[in-house]
Protein backbone atom coordinates (compact mmCIF):
# COMPACT_ATOMS: atom_id res chain seq x y z
CA UNK A 1 0.00 0.00 0.00
CA UNK A 2 1.82 3.31 -0.91
CA UNK A 3 2.27 6.08 1.14
CA UNK A 4 0.34 9.12 0.12
CA UNK A 5 0.52 11.63 2.85
CA UNK A 6 4.50 12.20 2.38
CA UNK A 7 4.07 13.93 -0.94
CA UNK A 8 5.85 16.61 -0.30
CA UNK A 9 3.76 18.89 -3.01
CA UNK A 10 0.57 18.32 -0.42
CA UNK A 11 -0.58 21.79 0.66
CA UNK A 12 -2.39 22.25 3.76
CA UNK A 13 -5.52 24.62 4.23
CA UNK A 14 -4.65 24.56 8.09
CA UNK A 15 -2.54 27.35 8.26
CA UNK A 16 1.32 26.97 8.69
CA UNK A 17 4.41 28.05 9.24
CA UNK A 18 7.02 27.25 6.59
CA UNK A 19 9.45 26.07 9.66
CA UNK A 20 6.92 23.86 11.83
CA UNK A 21 7.51 20.89 12.42
CA UNK A 22 4.42 19.38 11.77
CA UNK A 23 3.73 19.87 8.09
CA UNK A 24 0.75 18.12 6.52
CA UNK A 25 3.50 15.73 5.60
CA UNK A 26 4.05 14.52 9.11
CA UNK A 27 0.66 13.71 10.84
CA UNK A 28 2.50 12.41 14.16
CA UNK A 29 -0.20 10.91 16.64
CA UNK A 30 -0.22 11.74 20.52
CA UNK A 31 -2.69 12.02 23.51
CA UNK A 32 -4.12 15.14 24.54
CA UNK A 33 -6.82 16.56 26.90
CA UNK A 34 -8.92 18.94 25.31
CA UNK A 35 -10.88 22.40 26.83
CA UNK A 36 -13.80 20.37 28.00
CA UNK A 37 -11.51 17.84 29.83
CA UNK A 38 -12.12 15.33 27.60
CA UNK A 39 -8.86 12.41 26.45
CA UNK A 40 -8.69 11.58 22.64
CA UNK A 41 -6.25 10.81 20.07
CA UNK A 42 -4.90 13.20 18.03
CA UNK A 43 -2.63 14.57 15.75
CA UNK A 44 -1.21 17.99 14.51
CA UNK A 45 -0.84 20.12 11.57
CA UNK A 46 1.27 23.00 12.39
CA UNK A 47 0.29 24.87 15.43
CA UNK A 48 -3.52 23.04 15.23
CA UNK A 49 -4.34 19.92 17.08
CA UNK A 50 -6.60 17.93 15.73
CA UNK A 51 -9.14 15.60 17.35
CA UNK A 52 -9.41 12.43 15.79
CA UNK A 53 -12.29 10.80 17.95
CA UNK A 54 -14.11 13.34 16.93
CA UNK A 55 -13.46 13.19 13.01
CA UNK A 56 -13.83 9.78 13.28
CA UNK A 57 -17.34 9.59 15.30
CA UNK A 58 -18.39 12.47 12.37
CA UNK A 59 -17.63 9.83 9.49
CA UNK A 60 -14.40 11.12 7.98
CA UNK A 61 -13.04 8.09 8.82
CA UNK A 62 -15.53 5.68 6.47
CA UNK A 63 -14.37 2.94 4.85
CA UNK A 64 -11.43 1.85 6.93
CA UNK A 65 -11.93 -1.01 9.69
CA UNK A 66 -12.02 0.67 12.75
CA UNK A 67 -13.97 0.26 16.31
CA UNK A 68 -16.40 3.01 17.21
CA UNK A 69 -13.73 4.03 20.03
CA UNK A 70 -10.42 3.57 18.29
CA UNK A 71 -9.63 7.04 19.24
CA UNK A 72 -12.01 7.77 21.99
CA UNK A 73 -9.03 6.67 24.51
CA UNK A 74 -6.01 7.99 27.19
CA UNK A 75 -3.54 5.52 24.94
CA UNK A 76 -2.61 5.00 21.56
CA UNK A 77 -2.14 1.21 22.38
CA UNK A 78 -5.04 0.15 20.84
CA UNK A 79 -4.68 1.60 17.52
CA UNK A 80 -0.81 0.87 17.35
CA UNK A 81 -1.96 -2.79 18.41
CA UNK A 82 -4.30 -2.92 14.61
CA UNK A 83 -0.85 -2.81 12.84
CA UNK A 84 0.99 -1.16 9.41
CA UNK A 85 -2.15 -1.40 7.40
CA UNK A 86 -4.43 0.63 9.72
CA UNK A 87 -1.64 3.22 10.41
CA UNK A 88 -0.99 3.94 7.25
CA UNK A 89 -4.44 3.68 5.66
CA UNK A 90 -5.48 6.29 8.69
CA UNK A 91 -2.60 8.91 7.67
CA UNK A 92 -2.93 8.98 4.68
CA UNK A 93 -6.48 9.52 5.10
CA UNK A 94 -5.44 12.60 7.26
CA UNK A 95 -3.25 14.23 4.60
CA UNK A 96 -6.80 13.76 2.31
CA UNK A 97 -9.33 15.68 4.58
CA UNK A 98 -6.63 18.30 5.46
CA UNK A 99 -5.12 18.84 1.61
CA UNK A 100 -5.82 22.05 0.22
CA UNK A 101 -7.94 20.81 -2.72
CA UNK A 102 -10.40 18.78 -0.52
CA UNK A 103 -13.66 21.18 1.05
CA UNK A 104 -15.42 18.36 3.08
CA UNK A 105 -14.05 19.52 6.24
CA UNK A 106 -12.77 22.56 5.15
CA UNK A 107 -16.24 24.45 4.30
CA UNK A 108 -17.78 22.59 7.45
CA UNK A 109 -17.78 25.19 10.44
CA UNK A 110 -19.43 23.21 12.41
CA UNK A 111 -17.60 19.93 12.20
CA UNK A 112 -14.00 22.37 12.26
CA UNK A 113 -15.10 23.70 16.04
CA UNK A 114 -16.00 20.06 17.41
CA UNK A 115 -12.12 18.96 15.42
CA UNK A 116 -10.17 21.63 16.01
CA UNK A 117 -8.21 22.85 18.46
CA UNK A 118 -5.19 25.55 19.15
CA UNK A 119 -2.51 24.62 21.13
CA UNK A 120 -3.30 26.53 24.36
CA UNK A 121 -6.58 25.00 24.43
CA UNK A 122 -5.32 21.02 24.71
CA UNK A 123 -2.74 19.59 27.53
CA UNK A 124 -0.28 16.81 26.28
CA UNK A 125 -0.12 13.41 27.35
CA UNK A 126 1.88 10.10 27.50
CA UNK A 127 1.20 8.88 24.38
CA UNK A 128 1.10 5.00 25.22
CA UNK A 129 0.66 3.27 28.42
CA UNK A 130 4.37 1.73 28.35
CA UNK A 131 4.08 -1.83 29.35
CA UNK A 132 7.72 -2.86 29.58
CA UNK A 133 11.07 0.22 28.76
CA UNK A 134 14.47 -1.23 27.53
CA UNK A 135 17.62 1.31 27.06
CA UNK A 136 20.06 0.86 24.64
CA UNK A 137 23.56 1.61 24.36
CA UNK A 138 23.56 1.73 20.77
CA UNK A 139 25.97 4.84 19.85
CA UNK A 140 29.92 3.74 19.62
CA UNK A 141 31.32 7.24 20.24
CA UNK A 142 29.35 7.51 23.45
CA UNK A 143 30.68 3.93 24.54
CA UNK A 144 34.01 4.35 23.51
CA UNK A 145 34.33 8.22 25.25
CA UNK A 146 32.82 6.28 28.63
CA UNK A 147 35.21 3.32 28.33
CA UNK A 148 37.97 6.04 27.96
CA UNK A 149 36.94 7.98 31.04
CA UNK A 150 36.24 4.44 33.23
CA UNK A 151 38.57 2.15 31.80
CA UNK A 152 41.37 1.64 29.92
CA UNK A 153 41.28 4.00 27.11
CA UNK A 154 43.08 1.46 24.74
CA UNK A 155 40.13 -0.74 25.62
CA UNK A 156 37.23 1.50 25.54
CA UNK A 157 34.84 -0.89 23.92
CA UNK A 158 33.93 -3.85 26.06
CA UNK A 159 34.44 -7.19 24.38
CA UNK A 160 30.96 -8.03 23.56
CA UNK A 161 29.79 -4.73 22.67
CA UNK A 162 30.87 -4.97 18.90
CA UNK A 163 28.49 -8.39 18.70
CA UNK A 164 25.65 -7.42 19.95
CA UNK A 165 23.21 -4.38 20.72
CA UNK A 166 24.19 -4.03 24.50
CA UNK A 167 20.56 -3.45 26.66
CA UNK A 168 18.94 -3.27 30.06
CA UNK A 169 15.69 -3.15 31.54
CA UNK A 170 14.47 -0.07 32.73
CA UNK A 171 11.28 1.39 35.11
CA UNK A 172 8.36 2.70 32.93
CA UNK A 173 6.31 3.61 35.55
CA UNK A 174 9.06 6.66 35.64
CA UNK A 175 8.70 7.39 32.05
CA UNK A 176 6.67 11.16 31.83
CA UNK A 177 5.37 13.64 28.90
CA UNK A 178 7.31 16.71 28.14
CA UNK A 179 7.06 19.66 30.66
CA UNK A 180 6.46 17.44 33.91
CA UNK A 181 9.40 18.42 36.35
CA UNK A 182 11.55 15.68 37.93
CA UNK A 183 13.35 15.76 41.08
CA UNK A 184 16.65 15.65 41.97
CA UNK A 185 17.56 12.10 42.92
CA UNK A 186 18.98 10.27 46.39
CA UNK A 187 21.04 7.36 46.61
CA UNK A 188 24.21 5.77 47.67
CA UNK A 189 27.43 7.26 46.40
CA UNK A 190 30.85 6.34 46.88
CA UNK A 191 33.32 9.49 46.84
CA UNK A 192 36.22 10.11 45.21
CA UNK A 193 39.07 8.42 47.58
CA UNK A 194 36.76 6.54 50.30
CA UNK A 195 36.72 3.26 50.96
CA UNK A 196 32.76 3.53 52.46
CA UNK A 197 29.58 4.96 50.74
CA UNK A 198 27.93 8.06 51.80
CA UNK A 199 24.02 8.44 50.92
CA UNK A 200 22.57 11.89 50.30
CA UNK A 201 21.46 13.86 47.04
CA UNK A 202 23.13 12.75 43.32
CA UNK A 203 25.48 15.79 42.58
CA UNK A 204 26.15 14.65 38.97
CA UNK A 205 22.32 14.94 37.75
CA UNK A 206 23.41 14.41 33.82
CA UNK A 207 20.82 14.43 30.54
CA UNK A 208 21.13 11.37 28.08
CA UNK A 209 19.89 12.72 24.40
CA UNK A 210 18.10 9.59 22.95
CA UNK A 211 15.05 8.55 20.42
CA UNK A 212 13.13 6.24 21.41
CA UNK A 213 10.86 3.86 19.14
CA UNK A 214 7.04 2.36 20.19
CA UNK A 215 6.51 -1.09 18.91
CA UNK A 216 3.32 -2.29 18.59
CA UNK A 217 2.14 -6.30 19.32
CA UNK A 218 4.76 -8.54 17.61
CA UNK A 219 5.40 -11.89 18.53
CA UNK A 220 4.67 -14.79 20.69
CA UNK A 221 6.85 -15.99 23.54
CA UNK A 222 9.52 -18.09 21.99
CA UNK A 223 9.23 -16.63 18.62
CA UNK A 224 12.08 -14.50 17.78
CA UNK A 225 11.35 -11.46 15.01
CA UNK A 226 13.42 -11.88 11.38
CA UNK A 227 15.34 -8.65 11.17
CA UNK A 228 14.24 -8.59 7.72
CA UNK A 229 10.24 -7.84 9.93
CA UNK A 230 11.33 -5.85 12.43
CA UNK A 231 10.31 -2.50 11.26
CA UNK A 232 6.95 -3.94 10.29
CA UNK A 233 6.62 -3.43 14.11
CA UNK A 234 7.61 -0.26 14.83
CA UNK A 235 5.29 2.07 14.95
CA UNK A 236 7.29 5.39 15.11
CA UNK A 237 9.91 7.52 17.47
CA UNK A 238 9.94 10.24 19.78
CA UNK A 239 12.62 12.50 21.41
CA UNK A 240 13.88 10.71 24.98
CA UNK A 241 15.77 12.24 27.86
CA UNK A 242 16.80 9.09 29.78
CA UNK A 243 18.09 11.40 32.84
CA UNK A 244 21.28 9.94 34.81
CA UNK A 245 22.17 9.96 37.91
CA UNK A 246 25.86 9.46 37.10
CA UNK A 247 27.74 9.22 40.72
CA UNK A 248 24.28 6.69 41.94
CA UNK A 249 25.25 4.74 38.83
CA UNK A 250 29.11 4.16 39.18
CA UNK A 251 28.57 2.94 42.41
CA UNK A 252 25.95 0.46 42.03
CA UNK A 253 26.17 -0.60 37.87
CA UNK A 254 28.35 -3.79 39.14
CA UNK A 255 27.89 -6.50 38.69
CA UNK A 256 24.06 -6.00 37.76
CA UNK A 257 24.04 -3.08 35.65
CA UNK A 258 21.89 0.38 36.23
CA UNK A 259 19.20 0.63 39.02
CA UNK A 260 18.33 3.79 41.32
CA UNK A 261 20.63 6.20 38.67
CA UNK A 262 18.57 5.64 36.16
CA UNK A 263 15.34 4.72 36.76
CA UNK A 264 14.11 8.00 38.97
CA UNK A 265 12.87 9.76 35.50
CA UNK A 266 12.96 9.71 31.65
CA UNK A 267 11.28 12.27 29.38
CA UNK A 268 9.77 11.63 25.88
CA UNK A 269 8.43 14.42 23.27
CA UNK A 270 4.29 13.99 23.18
CA UNK A 271 4.00 13.72 19.90
CA UNK A 272 5.45 10.10 18.08
CA UNK A 273 6.49 10.83 14.66
CA UNK A 274 5.44 7.49 12.81
CA UNK A 275 8.06 5.34 10.54
CA UNK A 276 6.25 6.20 7.61
CA UNK A 277 6.68 9.51 7.94
CA UNK A 278 10.14 9.12 8.33
CA UNK A 279 10.39 7.33 5.09
CA UNK A 280 12.38 9.93 2.78
CA UNK A 281 15.12 10.35 5.39
CA UNK A 282 16.64 6.91 5.47
CA UNK A 283 19.96 6.87 5.03
CA UNK A 284 22.89 4.03 5.85
CA UNK A 285 24.30 3.23 8.69
CA UNK A 286 27.45 2.64 10.19
CA UNK A 287 29.59 -0.08 8.76
CA UNK A 288 30.35 -2.99 11.05
CA UNK A 289 33.56 -2.94 12.70
CA UNK A 290 32.90 -7.01 13.28
CA UNK A 291 31.55 -9.46 11.31
CA UNK A 292 27.67 -10.08 12.90
CA UNK A 293 25.75 -13.07 13.30
CA UNK A 294 23.46 -13.71 10.19
CA UNK A 295 20.62 -13.09 13.05
CA UNK A 296 21.94 -9.19 13.04
CA UNK A 297 22.56 -9.15 9.11
CA UNK A 298 20.10 -6.78 7.39
CA UNK A 299 20.04 -5.16 3.66
CA UNK A 300 19.43 -1.98 2.80
CA UNK A 301 18.84 1.95 4.51
CA UNK A 302 17.96 1.24 8.60
CA UNK A 303 19.15 4.21 10.00
CA UNK A 304 17.14 8.00 9.69
CA UNK A 305 18.43 11.60 9.33
CA UNK A 306 17.65 13.36 12.00
CA UNK A 307 19.14 16.42 13.80
CA UNK A 308 19.14 16.28 17.14
CA UNK A 309 20.08 19.18 19.96
CA UNK A 310 19.97 19.48 23.34
CA UNK A 311 19.58 22.18 25.39
CA UNK A 312 20.52 23.47 29.38
CA UNK A 313 17.87 26.99 30.44
CA UNK A 314 19.14 27.71 33.92
CA UNK A 315 15.82 29.64 35.47
CA UNK A 316 15.10 33.21 34.40
CA UNK A 317 17.75 32.99 31.67
CA UNK A 318 18.28 32.15 28.30
CA UNK A 319 19.03 28.57 26.88
CA UNK A 320 21.97 27.46 25.24
CA UNK A 321 22.49 24.93 23.09
CA UNK A 322 25.04 22.96 24.15
CA UNK A 323 24.98 20.08 22.23
CA UNK A 324 24.22 19.17 18.41
CA UNK A 325 24.15 15.53 16.84
CA UNK A 326 22.74 12.90 14.58
CA UNK A 327 20.54 9.83 14.80
CA UNK A 328 21.95 8.59 12.05
CA UNK A 329 25.42 7.77 14.03
CA UNK A 330 23.88 5.00 15.81
CA UNK A 331 26.05 1.93 14.99
CA UNK A 332 23.57 -0.13 16.17
CA UNK A 333 20.12 0.31 14.27
CA UNK A 334 16.13 -0.43 15.38
CA UNK A 335 15.98 -3.42 13.36
CA UNK A 336 19.21 -5.28 15.27
CA UNK A 337 18.08 -4.07 18.87
CA UNK A 338 14.35 -5.33 18.38
CA UNK A 339 15.78 -8.50 17.01
CA UNK A 340 18.12 -9.26 19.35
CA UNK A 341 15.58 -8.41 21.79
CA UNK A 342 13.52 -11.14 20.83
CA UNK A 343 15.93 -13.77 19.50
CA UNK A 344 15.95 -15.73 22.91
CA UNK A 345 12.03 -15.32 22.20
CA UNK A 346 10.68 -12.39 24.58
CA UNK A 347 7.97 -11.15 23.68
CA UNK A 348 7.24 -7.49 22.47
CA UNK A 349 3.98 -5.68 22.81
CA UNK A 350 1.96 -2.60 21.55
CA UNK A 351 3.06 0.75 23.42
CA UNK A 352 6.47 -1.01 24.42
CA UNK A 353 9.59 1.64 25.03
CA UNK A 354 12.98 1.17 23.66
CA UNK A 355 15.11 4.02 23.95
CA UNK A 356 18.58 4.13 21.77
CA UNK A 357 20.83 4.90 24.45
CA UNK A 358 22.53 7.82 24.41
CA UNK A 359 23.43 9.46 20.92
CA UNK A 360 26.57 10.78 20.74
CA UNK A 361 28.49 11.92 17.13
CA UNK A 362 31.89 12.26 16.02
CA UNK A 363 33.18 15.44 17.23
CA UNK A 364 33.02 17.63 20.96
CA UNK A 365 30.61 19.45 20.55
CA UNK A 366 28.18 16.95 19.19
CA UNK A 367 28.34 14.31 22.55
CA UNK A 368 25.17 13.52 23.56
CA UNK A 369 25.84 13.94 27.49
CA UNK A 370 27.33 15.86 30.20
CA UNK A 371 29.28 13.57 30.91
CA UNK A 372 31.48 13.64 27.66
CA UNK A 373 30.57 17.56 26.84
CA UNK A 374 32.39 18.66 30.21
CA UNK A 375 34.36 15.65 30.13
CA UNK A 376 33.62 14.15 33.40
CA UNK A 377 33.50 17.47 34.62
CA UNK A 378 37.03 19.01 33.93
CA UNK A 379 35.78 20.78 31.19
CA UNK A 380 32.72 22.88 32.08
CA UNK A 381 30.49 23.79 29.56
CA UNK A 382 29.89 27.97 29.25
CA UNK A 383 26.32 29.35 29.09
CA UNK A 384 25.01 32.07 27.33
CA UNK A 385 24.58 34.31 29.96
CA UNK A 386 27.44 33.77 32.01
CA UNK A 387 28.33 30.78 34.49
CA UNK A 388 28.83 27.15 33.32
CA UNK A 389 27.88 23.80 33.91
CA UNK A 390 29.20 20.52 34.66
CA UNK A 391 26.54 18.52 34.99
CA UNK A 392 22.63 20.23 35.39
CA UNK A 393 21.97 22.27 38.47
CA UNK A 394 18.55 22.48 40.37
CA UNK A 395 15.99 24.29 38.68
CA UNK A 396 17.73 23.72 34.97
CA UNK A 397 15.53 23.34 32.26
CA UNK A 398 17.07 20.38 29.62
CA UNK A 399 15.54 21.05 26.51
CA UNK A 400 15.64 18.68 23.68
CA UNK A 401 14.92 19.07 19.81
CA UNK A 402 14.83 16.98 17.14
CA UNK A 403 13.87 17.20 13.19
CA UNK A 404 14.47 15.51 9.61
CA UNK A 405 14.64 17.88 6.42
CA UNK A 406 15.08 17.11 2.78
CA UNK A 407 13.65 18.59 -0.87
CA UNK A 408 11.98 21.46 1.33
CA UNK A 409 10.14 19.47 3.48
CA UNK A 410 11.02 19.09 7.45
CA UNK A 411 9.81 16.38 9.61
CA UNK A 412 10.16 17.48 13.17
CA UNK A 413 9.29 15.61 16.71
CA UNK A 414 8.53 19.29 19.01
CA UNK A 415 10.55 18.99 21.99
CA UNK A 416 10.73 17.70 25.16
CA UNK A 417 11.38 19.88 27.77
CA UNK A 418 11.78 19.07 32.00
CA UNK A 419 12.85 20.79 35.04
CA UNK A 420 15.10 19.72 37.62
CA UNK A 421 13.67 20.08 40.99
CA UNK A 422 15.64 19.99 44.13
CA UNK A 423 14.95 17.08 46.15
CA UNK A 424 12.26 16.34 47.40
CA UNK A 425 10.58 17.36 50.66
CA UNK A 426 7.55 16.69 53.26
Amino acid sequence: MPITANNPDRKTWIKTSPYTDFPIQNIPFGVFLTRDDIITIGTRIGDTAIDLGALHQLGYFDGIPLTDDIFLQDSLNDFISDGKKTWRLVRNKIAEIFDAENDSLKNNEEHRKIVLFTLDEIEMQLPVNVGDYTDFYSSIEHATNVGKMFRDPENALLPNWLHMPIGYHGRSSSIIPSNIPIHRPQGQKLTNGATEPIFGPSRLVDFELEMAFITTDANPLGEPIPIEEAEDYIFGLVLFNDWSARDLQKWEYVPLGPFLGKNFGSSVSPWIVTLDALEPYRVESPKPQKKQFPYLQYKGKKSFDINLEVAIQPEKCEETVVGKTNFKYMYWNMSQQLAHHTVNGCPVNSGDMMGSGTISGPTPDSYGSMLELSWRGEKPVQLKEGGSRKFIEDNDTVIMRGYCEKDGVRIGFGEVSTKLLPVFKK
